[in-house]
């Protein structure tokens, strides 16, 4: 049965070695081919070119890609990839939320199926976002396809459940997210609404009701996950530039709680 189910999955380049990298060359058939992050995609290897590195190796993985296969990258960072999309024309980009946790390079990742999302909650995207959810069935792990406008939607929720968990876990040393969900809700209830009426308002849409349980729940499901701000560019540095630009308009600012908060920590000033 294992060795059928390989046999479905696309051959492919895993661009990054770390914990998803390797957990996705596991789920292969054994043909694809993992390339470090400054080595240089080759231009004759077909499939999906799926992107497992740091946020900021970006730059370079584009740098390293021929322009003729920018087309079958799958990016599998977290964060708010728009703005950066958009300045290299990637604006349709296969993009993956990997709702699934790998705590050491090797293990096998563990999906974050919850009791308000039993359906699993990894998404995929784009061109290649089939060949995507086979391989990581193939690997045991849930995955839906969405189009671009429901994708975009989820994209906006991880960005906000990331923001919110990993603040308030940085107020409190050594508080897992499970620890934030369970000690400290009011807190991350807070920021969760305000980021969120700040998202929708910004990209003009309509989050679907009981965002704050589903965090939450994802919370519990990945309990022992650590928390910290981090790769802020991408994260919470989107939301304090939507602060920074009200701000400089003479504004009030939109996230006034987000923004003590990372002042409290200087992670701005």
């Amino acid at each position: 049965m294992a060795a059928t189910t390989a046999r479905k999955v696309v051959p492919s380049i895993i661009v990054g070695g770390g914990r998803v990298g390797k957990a996705l060359l596991e789920m292969g058939g054994g043909e694809d081919l993992l390339v470090k992050r400054d080595e240089a995609v080759p231009i004759d290897f077909p499939g999906p070119i799926m992107v497992c590195t740091r946020n900021d190796d970006l730059d370079a993985v584009l740098h390293s890609t021929p322009q003729s296969r920018w087309s079958d990258l799958v990016f599998f960072q977290n964060g708010m990839l728009e703005p950066w999309f958009d300045s290299k024309g990637l604006g349709d980009a296969g993009q993956v939320l990997a709702y699934f946790a790998v705590s050491k390079l090797g293990e096998p990742p563990v999906d974050g199926i919850t009791d308000t999302n039993p359906e699993g909650l990894t998404r995929a995207f784009g061109k290649w976002g089939s060949a995507v959810a086979a391989r990581l069935h193939a690997g045991g792990l849930s995955c839906k396809v969405l189009e671009k406008e429901a994708f975009q939607k989820q994209m906006l929720e991880k960005l906000i459940w990331l923001s919110a968990f990993m603040l308030v876990g940085e107020r409190h040393p050594g508080a897992t997210v499970g620890v934030v969900e369970k000690d400290f809700r009011s807190e991350v209830g807070s920021l969760i609404g305000e980021l969120a009426a700040v998202a929708a308002a910004e990209k003009g849409i309509i989050f679907d009701d009981g965002m704050e349980d589903r965090f939450c729940s994802y919370a519990r499901a990945i309990s022992y996950f650590p928390t910290a701000v981090k790769e802020f560019k991408w994260r919470n540095g989107w939301f304090y530039s939507l602060s920074e630009k009200a701000i400089a308009q003479g504004k009030q600012d939109p996230c006034p709680l987000h923004t003590a908060w990372l002042k409290e920590l200087k992670i701005v000033h």
